[in-house]
């Protein structure tokens, strides 16, 4: 007669010392009878914190294209356009804007060695130049700008002339 007391007794015991573990882990639902439901996280702003992509081949945006070889970094081509041109002397300049990298640089044709090239932007951005070293067309390194009309190109030719690209 007393075994089965026994027994039965046990089995609550088990029973009681589960039911609690559950309710005080949390692993019972909603951790304790509460009646109200867990918040849900409201959608938080999220802050690039990287470059955004680039197409494949282009290798800098911005600032980090400043000083660099626009052919290099893949922001020639397909991706820049004259934007702005001038005659100085017998030569051509331009300004080549690449939206993709958002820099600039400017292009001199029919040079001669003993010419200058120059691309400037607003914002006091420290100027882009290049001598021509020998006759042909010759081109500065990227100047990061904001926007195509923030560029002018300037030459000065080995006979003294100089002029520059108006705005666009």
């Amino acid at each position: 007669r007393r075994k089965p007391l026994i027994v039965v007794a046990a089995v609550v015991g088990v029973l009681l010392v589960v039911v609690a573990a559950v309710l005080l882990t949390g692993l019972g639902g909603d951790g304790g009878g509460d009646d109200k439901a867990a918040p849900t996280p409201s959608p938080s702003r999220t802050v690039a914190t990287s470059a955004p992509a680039l197409p494949a081949g282009v290798q800098c945006s911005g600032a980090a294209c400043t000083g660099k070889d626009p052919e290099a970094m893949g922001c020639s081509g397909q991706y820049a356009a004259t934007v702005s041109t001038a005659t100085v002397g017998a030569s051509t300049i331009e300004v080549r804007y690449s939206k993709t990298c958002g820099a600039a640089w400017a292009r001199i044709t029919q040079a001669v060695a003993g010419d200058s090239v120059r691309i400037t932007g607003a914002g006091g951005s420290k100027p882009q130049s290049r001598p021509v070293a020998a006759a042909g067309d010759a081109y500065t390194p990227m100047l990061a700008v904001p926007s195509a009309s923030a560029a002018k190109a300037c030459a000065t030719l080995a006979t003294g002339v100089s002029g520059c690209t108006t705005t666009p």
